[in-house]
């Protein structure tokens, strides 16, 4: 009987890998500017003031998950809303959000994804985002465990498009029907069900926490 799984696709961010909150990246940040402007400042509402920017109506209207350029120069902007009390901190607290060392891979995915290529299932990886993260996958040595990567601003289509998940799909040489989309996004990921997936949405965590994806090479195993 053949295997009904034979490719896996992860969502990356939340999924793979997790970065600190941005209330404690900008802590740091600012402490390595000034640390006397730094000493008080609300992480808290910084994050939630980038938050409320990012998400608003007319920030949206820039495709941020479809270019890279415009991606670099609207986080720039985002990240910069507090420069005029501490000049430069946009900057850098960007730098910080997009420095491989700064991502964690959650505890089980070096051994799930392991796992999976021992089993001769495909992996790949499909992301909404305007910058590589593939340099993660490397900085991590997990690059040679997935066997293709797909971004969103490389391909030209965001999640929850049904074209992402399919081209997915045709990367790997997997039909949808044995394939499995592994994510974190209820919307999102999500889409991958009118693809034609099976989608597993597993419940955000925090860096180093387990957010239960060992189970993914359980369930292909299971069939």
């Amino acid at each position: 009987m053949p295997r009904s799984v034979v490719a896996v696709l992860f969502d990356f961010g939340n999924t793979l890998a997790a970065h600190e909150p941005l209330a404690a990246t900008v802590g740091r940040a600012a402490a390595v500017l000034d640390g006397a402007a730094a000493t008080g400042l609300d992480g808290a509402a910084y994050a939630a003031e980038v938050e409320a920017a990012a998400h608003a109506a007319d920030e949206l209207r820039y495709p941020r998950d479809l270019d890279a350029s415009v991606w670099r120069e609207r986080w720039h902007v985002l990240y910069g809303c507090w420069d005029h009390r501490i000049p430069g901190l946009g900057a850098e607290v960007y730098r910080r959000m997009h420095d491989p060392a700064e991502w964690v891979p959650y505890p089980a995915v070096a051994t799930t994804l392991a796992a999976l290529r021992r089993a001769g299932v495909r992996v790949g990886v499909v992301s909404n985002t305007g910058w590589d993260i593939r340099r993660v996958l490397r900085h991590h040595h997990l690059d040679v465990l997935v066997d293709e990567v797909l971004l969103s601003y490389e391909v030209g289509e965001v999640k929850p498009a049904v074209a992402i998940f399919r081209r997915a799909c045709d990367a790997l040489g997997a039909l949808p029907e044995t394939t499995l989309m592994v994510g974190d996004d209820p919307v999102a990921d999500a889409g991958a069900v009118r693809a034609g997936l099976r989608t597993l949405l597993l419940p955000g965590a925090p860096v180093g926490a387990d957010n239960g994806l060992g189970a993914v090479a359980r369930m292909v195993a299971n069939g």
